[in-house]
């Protein structure tokens, strides 16, 4: 008798999108998680991203959105923001490849001579080369189904390596293992009112003659498919009718899994890949909705930065702010200020009068620096919560420096390298660099915090753990002087070699952190710091997470 060692099989659902970007790929991925979650698996996900570039460290958020940091320092697309928040997962950089890093390995081995003097192409070395690290991400992470999502739109020559690769990998993994779910827009016209499935059909046509039927589409529209619709998809789509669901407009981001599983999807996709008939448990997540759902308070927040016109640039910091005011109860909008008007025209700053808190959002480079500090300038003397995240951290002690202290022309040197004062310098580290991408502090660090401070009645512990993407910090030289001021270093690097948190005793609220803790925050656990924030421009105590 043979016995054979059973192979523990992951399942592989891979999410494409159609007609236009930004379609909602990234919610669909997340809401598909938390469907198989509710029902027991563990699930952990990938984003692929067709672009050029090793990763989004070096792209301006005005080009990508946000890069969203990794607890290993890995800068990726935003994605994965939405993934970790709704999963409560933890990812890696691992968890996010580009054609940039596919190129990059496959062109490095090629230099070592690893394949032996083949002639290297796009099939099979490439294609090879992306169902490595699909495979490879997906055994590190020990998930019971491991969900892909392939940036771009169908119909984009960057992406079409990548279908390939997933085409293949249908072929190779057991036939129930393997899902497609497609996501594809259907527009109203505003004229008729009429639901619009054409861009839907040709988009799932597009995907057929790349040789990938779809198992089921995902129709992104403002509200419930029409019967006729759905089944006029299902028919030219090739799929069953009840393989078809619409991602319609919710009030709240975290209610649309529920929403998709209401439709049948979660049952539908265990079917498909001959997971057991669980009974989802939605309790949890229902009593984090219930959060959002009931905050009603309105709260305005001034988004104060330069890369305001793209709302996607702070994600991150947006959500964490969500998820604070569902803890006290408040309905958090957020204004987007762009902070030249202050350099154009002072009076202006005068308009943060009008909200209960303003931040001081992160950023690089010197367009708009001097219209931060007019704002943080502004809530230091008028006493509004204000909580400034790495960028703003900073801004906030050139501020300090300037105004209290008296010192004429300090700067940070990213902006003023000839500063009389430099009360921000560049790493140490940093200042031999030469290149730019992935060398930046990134990932997580431990945060030593001093006793008998605000921030550490929020966290409530000495020590704390946060995500960092920096290359300058507080000059040392200037650490004295600015503490005799009246400056509070309340959190410190482990080594004591830098300042992570900075407040001011006396203010409702004045907070800068070297960090930034929104990439840590969940629905129903929000970031300390974030809930800090919006309690004070509140006026409410701070209620802590159960």
């Amino acid at each position: 008798m043979v016995f054979v060692e059973a192979r523990e099989m992951v399942k592989f659902i891979f999410i494409t999108g159609g007609v236009l970007s930004s379609v909602g790929k990234g919610i669909t991925t997340s809401s598909i998680g938390k469907m198989l979650q509710a029902r027991g698996y563990s699930v952990s996900a990938m984003k692929i991203d067709p672009y050029v570039n090793v990763d989004a460290g070096t792209m301006n958020p005005f080009m990508h959105g946000e890069v969203f940091v990794t607890e290993d320092g890995g800068e990726t697309d935003l994605d994965l923001g939405h993934y970790e928040r709704f999963l409560d997962i933890n990812l890696s950089k691992l968890s996010n490849i580009t054609t940039g890093k596919v190129y990059a390995s496959v062109i490095e081995k090629e230099r070592k001579g690893e394949y032996l003097g083949q002639c290297v192409q796009i099939i099979p070395h490439v294609t090879d080369e992306i169902k490595s690290a699909i495979r490879s991400a997906a055994k590190s992470s020990g998930a019971d189904v491991f969900l892909v999502e392939i940036g771009g739109t169908i119909g984009d020559i960057e992406g079409l390596p990548f279908l390939e690769a997933v085409r293949q990998m249908r072929l190779e993994e057991d036939a129930r293992d393997t899902l497609f779910v497609h996501v594809a827009l259907v527009p109203i016209l505003n004229s008729t009112n009429e639901q619009k499935s054409k861009p839907c059909q040709h988009s799932v046509q597009e995907m057929r003659r790349i040789g990938i039927q779809p198992d089921l589409i995902v129709a992104r529209c403002r509200v419930p498919l029409d019967r006729d619709v759905r089944r006029k998809i299902a028919l030219f789509g090739s799929v069953p009718v009840e393989a078809v669901f619409t991602s319609y407009d919710a009030e709240c981001l975290y209610q649309i899994p529920m929403n998709l599983d209401e439709q049948g999807m979660g049952e539908y996709i265990a079917k498909k890949l001959a997971l057991n008939g669980r009974a989802p448990d939605w309790a949890p997540w229902i009593s984090v909705v219930e959060e959002f759902m009931n905050a009603s308070t309105p709260l305005r927040i001034a988004m104060c930065g330069k890369y305001t016109k793209l709302s996607d640039s702070y994600v991150s910091i947006t959500e964490a702010l969500k998820h604070a005011g569902a803890k006290v109860g408040c309905c958090v909008s957020t204004d987007w200020i762009e902070t030249t008007q202050f350099e154009k025209d002072p009076s202006k700053v005068e308009q943060l009068g009008g909200y209960d808190g303003i931040m001081i959002l992160p950023g690089f480079g010197s367009r708009g620096t001097e219209g931060k500090i007019s704002a943080v300038h502004y809530a230091r003397v008028n006493k509004k919560p204000l909580l400034g995240i790495c960028y703003g951290f900073q801004l906030a002690v050139v501020e300090y420096a300037r105004n209290v202290i008296g010192l004429e022309g300090a700067n940070t040197t990213e902006v003023d390298p000839k500063t009389p004062h430099p009360v921000i310098d560049l790493l140490p580290e940093q200042k031999q660099l030469e290149s730019l991408g992935g060398t930046m502090r990134l990932g997580s660090y431990r945060i030593i915090v001093e006793p008998g401070t605000m921030i550490h009645r929020l966290y409530n512990s000495d020590v704390v753990v946060e995500r960092h993407r920096h290359r300058y910090e507080v000059n040392p030289k200037y650490w004295d002087l600015l503490r005799e001021s009246g400056m509070v270093f309340s959190g410190w690097s482990e080594d004591r070699k830098r300042v992570e948190f900075l407040e001011l005793p006396g203010h409702p609220f004045f907070l800068g952190t070297q960090s930034h803790p929104e990439f840590r925050s969940r629905p129903g656990r929000p970031s300390m710091p974030y809930l800090g924030f919006v309690s004070a421009a509140a006026g409410k105590p701070v209620a802590r997470p159960a």
